[in-house]
């Protein structure tokens, strides 16, 4: 059992099949030889016990004054009553044979007692045979008739039949085994494709991946999509952690470098030089401060989370929230906000709508060479909110506008000196609206601002 388990799948499921129908046909030609064997084995004896009939009737009919002379003149008319392979014997009671007819066969022993006709199947001279022994009136004789009914066509017709159902039944069996592999090649393909899909990954990674098309929908179709996707979302994992890491090794190098520096100084004049120390010191926490917020925005890239369907905010709560963080923090800007239309809650978390919101702000107020003024539409309209965010800033070239978006994109305007920006804060900013399923777009102007147009599905 453990040698067949571990054969392939087309080889079990050819066994499998074969032996089936195997088990299956030899049943049925048990019960069907079985069931033959009885019928032809009672046509024999009621044909045996036919001729016995006729035999008798054929002795009633030659009348009283009959003799065995008589008869034994009649023997080709008696001979013509019997089949060729048949023998017949009249005794008298005292068992001496007075008349025989085609001698095909010995005599047998007659019975002790013979009140009724006697039916016996039994062995004569080596060959199965039904045995008839009953009592005739022959003219004034009262005599024993014994018929003797070889069964050898009986047998011939049972052996042809038993040799045809073995035959028929190797036929089959062959014929079944190489359906069944021919069918098990067509069905398990598809399964030898993943495997050979997979195998392939394993070795070369994604971009080796062997394309191959199954449309039945059958279980293969549904294993062949539930592959198809999960090799997307381990692909797109594995990019996300490739990107983390080619981000962070791309953005910490900076500060990491400055910071190795400053701590170089430190270590070398900060002893005897307060001056060198304090701006080393200071220069280094900026650097950690700013390696911290770029690790929290590379973090946020790479985190896969899937859609919460019960994700509610209140968009103006959060909008409040976040407008009071930002006159903390940069206490100079002005920001305000209008409502349109009926409040309802919106399909995103509070935390997602709040880094959106907040991303947006920090650009505007950063990106701008005068007092920021920030304003901020809310629309509710249908099955839908509407954020407008218009703000006073330097603008965006309409050539970089379709680029703003990208990871680590910044406006290179020499005018003006961002500290603090990483160029990943709107690339999460677009993520976190694709995530729940909204869209954004920007429209700019150089001197002019900046509007942001932001639609967010409500929870209906």
């Amino acid at each position: 059992m453990n040698k067949l388990w571990n054969r392939s799948l087309k080889t079990k499921w050819m066994l499998t099949t074969g032996l089936t129908i195997f088990i299956s046909y030899a049943a049925i030609c048990i019960v069907t030889f079985f069931a033959l064997q009885s019928w032809l084995l009672s046509a024999e004896e009621q044909n045996a016990t036919r001729t016995a009939e006729d035999l008798s009737s054929f002795f009633a009919s030659q009348g009283f004054a009959v003799t065995i002379q008589d008869l034994q003149n009649q023997s080709g008319l008696m001979q013509a009553i019997l089949t060729q392979d048949q023998t017949v014997r009249l005794f008298h009671l005292d068992g001496r044979e007075i008349l025989q007819i085609n001698n095909a066969a010995p005599a047998v022993a007659l019975p002790a007692e013979l009140r009724h006709t006697h039916i016996e199947k039994m062995e004569v001279a080596g060959v199965d045979a039904f045995v008839i022994h009953r009592a005739v009136q022959i003219g004034p004789l009262h005599m024993i008739l014994q018929l003797v009914h070889p069964l050898t066509a009986f047998q011939s017709m049972m052996s042809y039949i038993l040799t045809t159902m073995f035959l028929l039944g190797i036929g089959g069996i062959l014929l079944a085994a190489g359906m069944s592999y021919l069918a098990s090649t067509l069905l398990i393909r598809p399964l030898q494709d993943l495997r050979n899909s997979m195998e392939a990954v394993k070795e070369g990674g994604f971009a080796s991946k062997v394309d191959f098309t199954y449309t039945a929908q059958d279980e293969i179709g549904d294993l062949v999509i539930i592959y198809e996707e999960m090799l997307a979302k381990l692909e797109q994992s594995f990019t996300r952690q490739q990107q983390f890491v080619s981000d962070a090794s791309h953005e910490l190098r900076t500060p990491i470098q400055s910071l190795e520096g400053h701590l170089s100084l430190m270590k070398r004049w900060g002893k005897d030089d307060p001056e060198v120390l304090e701006e080393s010191l200071a220069t280094s926490l900026q650097d950690v401060g700013r390696m911290k917020k770029i690790l929290e925005e590379l973090l946020q890239l790479a985190r896969q989370e899937n859609l919460s369907q019960h994700a509610t905010a209140n968009v103006v709560e959060v909008l409040a929230e976040v407008e009071r963080e930002m006159r903390f923090i940069y206490p100079h800007a002005t920001l305000d906000r209008s409502v349109v239309g009926q409040i309802k809650e919106a399909n995103i978390t509070a935390e997602a709508l709040g880094q959106v919101i907040r991303n947006i702000y920090e650009n505007a107020i950063r990106y701008c060479e005068r007092k920021p003024l920030i304003h901020t539409a809310l629309h509710f309209k249908g099955e839908d909110v509407f954020i407008e965010v218009t703000d006073n800033g330097i603008g965006i070239a309409e050539e970089n506008i379709p680029y703003v978006f990208d990871r680590f994109f910044k406006v290179d305007d020499a005018r003006l000196h961002v500290e603090g920006s990483t160029g990943l804060g709107l690339s999460i900013t677009k993520m976190l609206i694709d995530k729940y399923n909204g869209d954004i777009e920007v429209h700019s102007q150089i001197g002019k601002g900046s509007v942001f147009l932001l639609r967010i599905p409500l929870k209906l």
